[in-house]
Formats: C-alpha cells, structure tokens, sequence
C-alpha cells in the first residue's frame, strides 16, 4: 500500500532531501554511462576505433548504479517480496514486518561491514586500463548498503505499521505486477 511523505518537520525535509540527491546521483551516473557508451560506439562505427577506458568505467559505473539505486528501489516497494504470510495473518503481520525490518537491516549492516573490508583488502590491486585501486570499485557496496540502511530507517515506521510505501508518479510498483 503506498503512502504520501509527510510534509514538515526535519525529519521529513531531510529525507525528501536525501531521496532528492540520492535519484539525481542515480540519474548523473546513468545519463554519463549512456553517454560514454553511445559515443564509443558511434567512433567504433564511424572510425573503427574505440576509447579504451569507455567500456572499464562504464562496466564500474553499473556496479556503483545498482547499488547506489538499491535503497531507492526499496523506499518504492519495488524488491521482490512474498507477503503471502502477512496476508494470511493479518493480526500478526505488523510482527512479521518489524521481524523482516530487523533482519533486513541487519543483512545491510553486515554487508556494510564485509563491503568496507573487501575494498580495504582489494585497495592495492589496480584496474588494466585505468589503473585505479580495485577497491574504489568495491567501495560500492559498503556505499550502498549504507545508503539502504538510511533508506531502511526512514521508511520502518510506515512499513512496519502499515506495509507502506513511497507513492512516487515516476515509480509506480503495481504497473510491475503480472
């Protein structure tokens, strides 16, 4: 079921903030990567030559997209979820939700953590083309989980209570629906 952001209120100004940027963060790493890939495409096709480091940033612009993007997939309802149970049990579904609530976060946390460390061990090791740290690539996923964790505590309440979401014109999870 979808929700209206409260208006007023710090809490809700930061986070209509936070879902600002976080989507025009999404949007300048899509509209880069497009552009980046057209243009190497196009000289590839006009000149049968290529930019070598085109495909390399484009592959580690994807990685940073998805998880960067995955907290925002969230807020909307738009991860696949199975809520056969809470149907079921509706006197116990708010349980179930805080349950599912806790376990996510702390599935974030973790992967937060194994993230940071995975980009600390990987930090030395470069890339071919462009010879950056490996770990900057891998810095995407303590990043994103961290973002999903913000994400995750901004929505518990209307979700535990109600199983609500972000309703959004620009992202509607029931037109996904088979």
């Amino acid at each position: 079921m979808p929700i209206e952001r409260p208006s007023g209120g710090r809490l809700a100004r930061f986070d209509a903030v936070f879902l600002r940027a976080n989507r025009a963060l999404l949007i300048l790493l899509l509209a880069a990567m497009a552009l980046m890939v057209f243009a190497n495409v196009a000289l590839r096709f006009l000149t049968n030559h290529s930019i070598l480091w085109v495909e390399e940033v484009s592959r580690y612009a994807m990685i940073w997209l998805t998880f960067l993007g995955a907290g925002l997939v969230l807020r909307h309802g738009g991860h696949i979820g199975i809520d056969t149970l809470q149907e079921r049990l509706p006197k116990w579904a708010p349980t179930l939700r805080a349950m599912i609530f806790a376990l996510v976060l702390g599935f974030c946390a973790f992967m937060a953590w194994i993230g940071a460390r995975y980009a600390t061990l990987t930090w030395h090791q470069t890339t071919p083309v462009l010879q950056i740290p490996v770990g900057f690539v891998y810095l995407a996923l303590p990043a994103g989980f961290v973002l999903l964790i913000m994400h995750l505590l901004l929505m518990a309440a209307p979700y535990v209570r109600r199983s609500e979401f972000i309703v959004d014109a620009e992202f509607d999870p029931d037109a996904a629906k088979l």
